[in-house]
């Protein structure tokens, strides 16, 4: 398999897609390609990025399987696993809610994502929140009790174990932490159990070693 990203400082998109591939255990090759540089366009319009728009991530199994976007990718790797691998809780009501919480967060909670791009390099002085992107955390945070006190258990994750939802929030954790928005004290282990996987561990330490810098996704200015 080859997984094509952005850069691991700022595609959150990107990181969801990485996490499944990692989560199935099977080997697959990492092309990172830098994000708006002058080979950005030229490289989307190639044939490897043809049938996604243009878009990352992307995953290629062999010449003739594709699949783009994150979730489609967590649900193809827990097919080709076999269901094995805890992409989804076991417990039914459990899986309805993940998968429910997983939809959502790829359709929604726009505010959060237009006013506070994913950067985990940086770590901004907490500042006043639009109406909109208070909506938004305010509900990430209804989603993220109710599932903890219903399916979380004794385990550090969403449904206890470390799942496919806790892929798709792992960069609001992320949003949060790099703009000091802060987090009622039941979040404050998830948010840190999510930061200390150690699959979020090695992309963190990526983004840490990589050079490329996008301006418009550094935020405002440090005061």
């Amino acid at each position: 398999m080859k997984l094509f990203i952005g850069n691991k400082a700022y595609s959150s998109w990107s990181l969801r897609g990485w996490l499944a591939a990692k989560h199935s255990g099977l080997p697959f090759e990492e092309v990172t390609v830098p994000l708006y540089n002058e080979e950005w366009s030229r490289r989307r319009e190639g044939d490897e990025f043809a049938p996604s728009g243009g878009k990352v991530p992307i995953l290629w199994d062999g010449a003739d399987i594709v699949v783009w976007d994150s979730l489609a990718i967590i649900d193809y790797l827990n097919e080709k696993t076999g269901g094995t691998r805890g992409y989804w809780p076991d417990d039914m009501a459990a899986r309805a809610m993940a998968r429910s919480m997983a939809a959502e967060m790829h359709s929604s909670f726009a505010a959060l994502r237009r006013e506070h791009s994913m950067n985990i390099r940086r770590i901004y002085p907490a500042a006043e929140l639009t109406p909109e992107v208070q909506a938004d955390v305010i509900r990430i945070l209804q989603i993220w009790a109710e599932a903890r006190a219903r399916f979380g258990g004794k385990g550090d994750y969403l449904f206890g174990d470390w799942s496919a939802a806790d892929m798709m929030f792992a960069p609001v954790v992320t949003r949060f932490i790099t703009y000091s928005i802060p987090l009622p004290r039941f979040a404050l282990p998830y948010a840190q159990a999510v930061i200390s996987h150690p699959h979020m561990q090695e992309w963190i330490g990526g983004a840490q070693a990589e050079d490329w810098v996008i301006e418009k996704f550094e935020g405002r200015a440090e005061e």
